[in-house]
């Protein structure tokens, strides 16, 4: 079939294959180094009590045959290494069903720590890089050509996630119309990065250019993605340039980096060659029919899954993050329907317990903490704990029931869990109690920033639960 090999696609496939392996191995290596406090035996949340109670055709997953630590380890460790062959251009050059069985085995990996992932496993990116994983597997390899349906299957993601988001904010919060979101945004984001501070001191009309410019990336350029070129590579290289200004805006794990993974692949070869030491194989190549038929049944798969993600766009209920299958092959996406104009933070705090013992401080990786310390760059890498901090401080409930056990593994001196914080107040041995404390934070102004040198500024405005202590009693 002349029609099916897209030949003008072939750096644009080994670009998305390579980023899409960089992604693979960003989330299996937080998996691999996260899960034993959040998910293990022993967690937060653990994953025999998640089994125990969700059977399996809810939530597909090897753990529902068996699961240890070890086992959970094995299957992160062994993701981190097949994604790593992957970047390396290892995976490409083998033959074309041994290749398939790679990225499959990525899937399926990464779709059983989905599965039985839970609240630290919530986020829309999930869903995301497993749909985006089970369409490279049917990408082919270097010695066939692109398959033109699959690559347009690749561009039906990228037009919902554009577009979904674009909905869920012109539907959403009365900011995003009236262009004034960004004056509370980049200061209450879930985790500002290193610039965050300066963009949200950026001039207010500056603010209003950029959410003008959002609502006709999200809501006018998804359509060009299905024109003909120059047109659909035009739209997905604005695309491109306005998801890294969102990463050199705040973290927001790899949500910004595969929406550009996904645009690299809408843009044909003719540019990628002029731009980059790139140059495609253009010999000879063999497309075996049973390889053709696979990819045509999987976008039609694809088309028959789409009628609720569809539906969920139009209504004007839409859903913001939502999968309707259990193996997350074609989802909504969504992000800030609504923007907080008002920036709260968890603070955990110990004490020795003898009488006058000062509350000394718990710092996490990500989120702020103290007010001189800049926010730090952590995306592509995810901090879920973290993240999970930031919707505890917006509603208790985000905080049910994990909270309670995050605090008293800080009084047991949980090793696992200490290993998910910045810095532990108590190095020789754990406190004897421990409380959490609800801070207002906002951006410190210009002035107070020449002033002081702090990023932050910070007030005291509740208790975030009574205190405890190790035996469960509250003081």
């Amino acid at each position: 079939m002349d029609w099916f090999a897209a030949e003008g696609y072939r750096v644009s496939r080994l670009l998305f294959q390579r980023g899409l392996g960089g992604l693979y191995l960003v989330a299996f290596l937080a998996a691999a180094l996260q899960f034993r406090a959040l998910l293990g035996s022993r967690g937060l949340l653990p994953v025999p009590e998640f089994v125990a109670r969700v059977p399996f055709r809810r939530s597909p997953s090897l753990f529902h045959w068996r699961y240890t630590d070890g086992l959970f380890a094995t299957v992160a460790w062994a993701g981190v290494g097949l994604a790593g062959l992957t970047v390396g251009g290892v995976t490409e050059r083998m033959p074309l069903p041994l290749s398939m069985a790679v990225w499959l085995v990525l899937w399926g990996l990464y779709l059983s720590i989905v599965n039985v992932g839970q609240r630290w496993y919530g986020f829309g990116w999930e869903s995301l890089l497993l749909e985006m994983g089970f369409l490279a597997v049917f990408l082919g390899n270097a010695a066939t050509a692109p398959p033109l349906p699959v690559l347009l299957a690749l561009r039906w993601v990228l037009f919902r996630l554009e577009f979904g988001a674009g909905l869920i904010k012109w539907r959403g919060d009365p900011c995003w119309r009236d262009l004034t979101c960004l004056y509370f945004h980049h200061e209450t984001q879930p985790m500002p990065g290193p610039l965050s501070w300066w963009f949200h001191h950026l001039p207010r009309p500056l603010h209003r250019v950029e959410v003008a410019a959002n609502h006709v990336t999200q809501l006018v350029l998804p359509f060009g993605l299905f024109l003909p070129q120059p047109v659909a590579g035009g739209c997905a290289v604005v695309m491109v340039v306005t998801q890294l200004w969102l990463v050199l805006s705040g973290n927001f794990a790899w949500l910004n980096w595969s929406a550009i993974v996904l645009g690299v692949a809408v843009v044909p070869d003719a540019f990628w060659t002029r731009v980059l030491p790139l140059h495609p194989d253009t010999g000879a190549t063999a497309t075996p029919l049973w390889w053709e038929v696979a990819c045509l049944a999987v976008v039609l798969l694809v088309v028959v899954l789409s009628r609720r993600p569809v539906l969920n766009l139009i209504s004007s209920q839409q859903a913001m993050n939502a999968s309707f299958d259990v193996l997350h092959l074609v989802n909504t996406y969504g992000a800030f329907g609504s923007v907080t104009r008002t920036r709260y933070e968890v603070v955990v705090e110990g004490a020795a317990g003898e009488p006058g013992s000062p509350w000394l401080e718990y710092e996490f990786k990500g989120k702020p903490g103290a007010v001189g310390r800049m926010p730090p760059q952590w995306a592509p890498y995810h901090l879920r704990l973290d993240w999970l901090l930031w919707f505890a401080a917006i509603s208790p409930r985000y905080a049910e029931p994990w909270f309670p056990r995050l605090l008293q593994r800080l009084l047991e001196g949980d090793r696992s869990t200490l290993r998910l914080l910045r810095h532990n107040p108590f190095p020789d041995q754990p406190p004897v109690v421990v409380r959490a404390m609800l801070y207002r934070y906002r951006f410190t102004s210009r002035a107070e920033r020449r002033g002081t040198g702090a990023w932050w500024h910070r007030e005291a405005v509740s208790r975030f639960g009574p205190p405890q202590t190790l035996a469960g009693h509250r003081r």
